[in-house]
């Protein structure tokens, strides 16, 4: 019986590694995808936006 308890534990975790990557593969691309890159390039868009800026700070 101590193997049963010494094999559980990883069969567990493999199986929770095994079911997060079927729902990260199952969400790529599909309907939020656009979405999700709009988010990511509005979020890019303002942390490049203060190195953009053409005015000098001293003037």
């Amino acid at each position: 019986m101590d193997y049963v308890a010494a094999l559980l534990p990883p069969v567990v975790m493999a199986a929770a590694f095994i079911a997060l990557i079927v729902t990260i593969v199952k969400n790529q691309g599909g309907a939020n995808k656009a979405k999700e890159d709009a988010a990511v390039d509005a979020a890019l868009a303002r942390a490049e936006a203060p190195r953009q800026d053409p005015k000098p700070h001293g003037a």
